[in-house]
């Protein structure tokens, strides 16, 4: 061996240790709580415990071994967003500007999680791109719900299709189709009623309106301040209604964090936007690696 290669041996050796395997649980046990307090979801975090610890053990890591398990920790949730997401993130402009027109769709999710101001946002968004855009309320179920959308439609200078309160949901969403055929229009954006999501007449409803319409793409949108519930409402869509991406709102406000992890683990789907604000350009690509960072700097 040479002079160098021993040099750096010695050095390793009483700069480095290899990692037991109660070290590392003593370790993950305590970031796997501090992660649970951030919202992560507990099967996320039990699942990131086992994988980093079979990983880890025997590893030489530095002395000051937490931080290198922060690291770890910090590479596998990042490397976890980045497979869920796919090859690809979903660009809802690009995919609009090569989808067979009209670019349809279906926004789901329970009542008061912002769901119809994200639908204004990614609206917005797409007439900022060039789109032309529809909008339609098949909530026909809530009190002030066609409104509600009404409002934003007419600050975007955007048509709508709607029906008096009662009417069939997916003649809704179905009329919206038509007319954007008819007229050439780019996409169109359906809301959906948002009773609690273990109401069953609810996910029926839903259903109907997906076969009906056959949407492009049909998306969750989440609170992000709702916490470990987020998940549930995943869960529950998923095996219900099932969709393709979620839209965080209220991520700007969310000091825990932990949503975006917890409803792609449960979902495996991808976070494909944040809220970020009030304003209608207050629409932002989720960034797995940035997220991850901010994440961790809570624990």
């Amino acid at each position: 061996m040479k002079v160098g290669e021993l040099f750096k041996s010695l050095v390793e050796a009483v700069s480095t240790r290899p990692l037991s395997r109660e070290k590392i649980e003593e370790i993950l046990d305590d970031y796997g709580l501090k992660l649970i307090l951030c919202d992560v979801a507990l099967p996320l975090v039990d699942e990131l415990k086992r994988t980093l610890a079979e990983t880890l053990e025997g590893r030489r890591t530095p002395l000051f071994d937490r931080d290198a398990v922060k690291k770890l920790v910090e590479q596998e949730l990042t490397l976890f967003l980045l497979k869920t997401l796919g090859d690809t993130q979903i660009d809802l402009v690009e995919e609009a500007r090569k989808s067979q027109k009209p670019f349809k769709l279906l926004f789901i999710g329970v009542n008061g999680v912002g769901k119809t101001t994200t639908i204004a946002k990614v609206a917005h968004m797409l007439k900022e791109n060039g789109l032309s855009v529809l909008l339609a309320c098949s909530d026909t179920f809530r009190a002030g719900a066609v409104e509600q959308l009404g409002q934003h439609a007419r600050a975007l200078g955007l048509p709508m299709v709607f029906k008096k309160y009662g009417s069939d949901p997916a003649s809704v969403g179905f009329e919206a189709v038509h007319q954007a055929s008819r007229k050439g229009v780019d996409a169109v954006l359906i809301d959906t009623a948002g009773r609690m999501h273990t109401d069953i007449n609810l996910m029926d409803e839903l259903k109907k309106i997906k076969r009906v319409v056959e949407p492009s793409y049909t998306i969750l949108v989440v609170d992000a301040l709702t916490g470990n519930d987020a998940w549930n409402q995943a869960v529950d869509f998923s095996s219900h209604v099932g969709f393709d991406a979620v839209i965080l709102a209220k991520f700007d406000a969310d000091v825990k964090g932990g949503a975006a992890l917890s409803v792609s683990f449960i979902s495996k789907k991808p976070v494909i936007y944040v809220g970020t604000g009030q304003k209608y350009s207050d629409l932002k690509r989720f960034n797995p690696k940035e997220y991850v960072n901010s994440l961790m700097s809570l624990v």
